[in-house]
């Protein structure tokens, strides 16, 4: 009893940890499991049996093959035909979340989220639709998406490995896709109706360019000849003000210098574009003696040229860029890159921009050069929001790696291969054949994801192996006492979707599998019904942001704030499991 207590202490202490949110949750995780180790919860030689789970390295697998399909190319031929249904919002609803819904099935939900949504954007500002309808069900249609296949999201891997370990056979490529598509079909359905009035609508946000009017913040300022400025450098000038003050371009004659570097040298009858606060601007006038310039309408000509783009991009959930600001990582020192505006939920924040702590789900306005943010942007974690301006593969890898891919699909499910080899071999081959350079086989890796589940597989274990899982299992059935196995079944669906909103999904279904197993074995009943209920509810976290990246990506760029999303995800969750548990027990009899 006492290991009982012990286990279930350090997994409640986690859980407290993932939803405070203050340390990233592979970190959480592996404090919990030294802690368990620490306590002989886990024996020292299973501390690190997790990483060598075949479960993780599918995972890291499927992590590569789609940013392979999305550096080939691949799917922006599809997302391109968006463009024919430009003029019709419901035809963009229904196309946009129906393509993000397959897309997921066989990619990483993020990877689905991050094409698509420049899409969204592009039809959106172009057409007569509004991003904030359209981009929250996105976000969801990607999520039910991950539950029509196997590979389509982690729990799937998960609940397919634990099977394995408990019967001998794992779950197939599309054992799962009869409840997906039951679920897929009724979810999409409902949010193609009446997304409209559940859904906030932000016309604000929709109806300009960016997420921030930048022009309103750029400023002329002239040198005029003896200037004590003049035969100084950039660098000089930017220090004199303490605020926030950043030069993005310099006109000299009739030549233009965007993104200027530190190091340039003032000359006389400069022309100083600058990005400024009103207070800034008067401090910067007072202790230069520049002059402010014939006012005029801005333009992207000021901040864009051949080699310097401007590129809007979303703070993802794991970004390096967490709770550090532009100052802390010197991005213009040490890449040459501006910060020109961030957007926020529903606000705009433009004082001191250098010194703002990046957020999850924060749009950025960046500027410089394009193959610089392009490493940014991969380095950092970001998500870029341009129409593909700054990747991309050429269009002769499109069919490769979608024959690669295929492949490995059939080979699994004919059963000729299990998935982790089958996947780790397409893994390889795209390596092989060059559609991804070597470097980016481990860079394009979701590693937290990775340590996630290494640290947790046997945190899961041991809450088998003390018997708190059939503690667990026990007071779940007690609550169902007397009544039919659906009952269970519900419960068990429905505490992992609470779960897996405020905790990372594939944790909820690690956590959560040892209870169903119990659950199905002291009704001596068989555990597909059960493992399938953890994998759709650990697949579908609707209520809040913090759920999954899917729903962190559309935050800034719809103006979503943290309450709206429970407005249109409680109905949908509602139905979900209305849906899903006698499909479950349709397709996954509970004698066995």
């Amino acid at each position: 009893m006492l290991d009982q207590i012990l286990i279930g202490a350090v997994i409640v202490g986690a859980l407290a940890l993932f939803i405070w949110d203050k340390w990233r949750y592979d970190l959480v995780a592996m404090m919990a499991l030294l802690v368990a180790a620490v306590l002989g919860l886990v024996p020292s030689n299973q501390v690190f049996a997790g990483f060598g789970n075949a479960a993780v390295i599918t995972v890291a697998a499927v992590l590569v093959i789609s940013h392979a399909l999305w550096r080939s190319g691949a799917v922006d031929a599809l997302a391109g035909m968006m463009k024919r249904v430009e003029k019709r919002p419901l035809l963009q609803l229904i196309a946009l979340t129906l393509l993000t819904t397959l897309l997921s099935a066989f990619m990483n939900n993020t990877g689905a989220m991050a094409i698509m949504i420049p899409v969204a954007l592009q039809l959106a500002r172009s057409g007569n639709g509004n991003a904030s309808q359209v981009l929250m069900p996105m976000a969801f249609g990607s999520l039910i998406g991950g539950t029509l296949t196997l590979i389509g999201t982690p729990p799937n891997i998960i609940l397919a490995d634990v099977r394995e370990h408990e019967t001998g056979s794992a779950f197939g490529m599309f054992d799962f896709t009869p409840v997906g598509l039951a679920l897929a079909a009724a979810g999409l359905l409902f949010m193609w109706i009446f997304s409209r009035w559940l859904v906030p609508t932000n016309s604000t946000r929709s109806s300009a360019n960016t997420p921030y009017d930048v022009s309103a913040y750029l400023t002329e300022l002239y040198l005029p000849a003896g200037n004590p400025l003049v035969g100084e450098t950039l660098y000089e000038l930017e220090s004199k003000s303490k605020e926030n003050f950043v030069i993005v371009a310099l006109k000299r004659g009739d030549k233009q210098i965007t993104a200027p570097p530190r190091h340039q040298r003032l000359c006389a009858e400069d022309v100083l574009i600058v990005e400024a606060d009103a207070d800034t601007l008067q401090q910067v006038l007072d202790a230069t003696s520049l002059e402010l310039n014939a006012e005029e309408e801005f333009e992207e000509r000021f901040l864009t040229s051949d080699e310097i783009k401007v590129i809007e991009g979303i703070v993802g959930h794991d970004s390096r860029l967490i709770g550090r600001s532009a100052a802390d990582l010197r991005l213009r020192h040490r890449f040459g890159v501006n910060v020109l505006a961030v957007a926020r939920e529903r606000q705009t924040l433009t004082p001191n921009l250098s010194n703002l702590r990046f957020k999850p789900g924060d749009v950025l306005l960046l500027q410089g050069n394009a193959d610089v943010l392009d490493d940014i942007f991969r380095r950092f974690g970001c998500f870029p929001l341009a129409q593909r301006s700054i990747r991309i593969g050429s269009r002769k890898n499109i069919w490769r790696p979608l024959l690669i891919f295929a492949a490995a699909i059939t080979l699994t499910a004919m059963g000729l291969l299990s998935a982790p080899v089958a996947f780790t071999i397409a893994a390889g081959l795209m390596v092989l054949t060059n559609v991804i350079a070597l470097r980016e086989l481990y860079e394009n890796i979701d590693w937290p994801i990775v340590v996630l589940l290494g640290a947790t597989i046997p945190l899961g274990a041991a809450l088998d192996s003390t018997g708190a899982a059939d503690t667990l299992a026990g007071l779940a059935l007690a609550v169902s006492a007397d009544a039919p196995v659906a009952v269970a079944i519900t419960v068990l669906m429905v505490v992992t979707m609470l779960l897996s909103n405020v905790i990372n999904n594939a944790a909820a279904a690690v956590l959560m599998a040892p209870i169903a197993v119990s659950m199905a074995g002291s009704l001596a009943l068989s555990i597909d019904p059960f493992l399938l209920a953890v994998a759709m509810g650990a697949s579908l976290p609707f209520l809040t942001p913090i759920g999954h990246q899917s729903n962190i990506l559309v935050m800034g760029p719809g103006g979503y704030a943290f309450g709206d999303y429970w407005k249109l995800g409680l109905p949908l969750s509602v139905l979900m499991v209305a849906v899903a548990v006698p499909i479950i027990l349709w397709f996954f009899p509970i004698a066995g």
